[in-house]
């Protein structure tokens, strides 16, 4: 692990702050008359909470090497969630730390590998899910939007001439209808 200045960091640099990992999303040089003085925003991996430090630009952080592979989901093993890469490379993750991102169940997963340990997981940019409660559509309306209930419980706007059973396109950061998919 290499140390860096506040000066030398950048946005999407992942430190080690206070013990937790976090990753730079936000840094700012202060010039004044004396001394600079860096404005960072920090944003904690696991819990997604963002901390406002003010640095001098001597000031040390640790970065860390990270990595992201591909990997699929397994199974629950007590506490920890278990998932193999494609070469059958086994990782676990605590299930807290993942619990939203199984929800959306698909095929391949985006892990966070930090120092050889997978923090994180992030699902696909678009899942194909079912539509388990949605209600009737409304003959002669093909415009608008209403709710519907997906599989894995999460409730979501759809175009009007979906129905229950129908596969739908969804993008799993906005939550927003892409398409109904056959």
């Amino acid at each position: 692990m290499s140390q860096l200045h506040a000066m030398e960091l950048r946005k999407g640099t992942l430190v080690e702050y206070q013990g937790k990992i976090c990753s730079v999303v936000f840094w700012n040089l202060w010039k004044s008359d004396r001394r600079s003085r860096v404005q960072l925003k920090l944003k904690d991996i696991l819990t997604g909470r963002i901390t406002e430090v003010t640095a001098q630009g001597d000031d040390r952080y640790e970065m860390l090497e990270s990595e992201t592979i591909d990997i699929s989901y397994s199974y629950r093993d007590v506490n920890d969630e278990v998932f193999y890469t494609p070469a059958g490379v086994e990782y676990r993750c605590a299930a807290a730390a993942v619990e939203d991102v199984i929800k959306w169940q698909a095929d391949s997963y985006r892990g966070l590998l930090v120092d050889g340990k997978l923090i994180t997981v992030e699902p696909p940019q678009t899942v194909v899910a079912t539509v388990t409660d949605t209600p009737p559509s409304i003959k002669g309306v093909l415009n608008g939007l209403k709710d519907a209930v997906l599989d894995n419980g999460i409730t979501v706007k759809v175009g009007m001439v979906i129905n229950i059973g129908d596969k739908v396109r969804i993008n799993t950061e906005t939550l927003e209808y892409k398409e109904r998919v056959n």
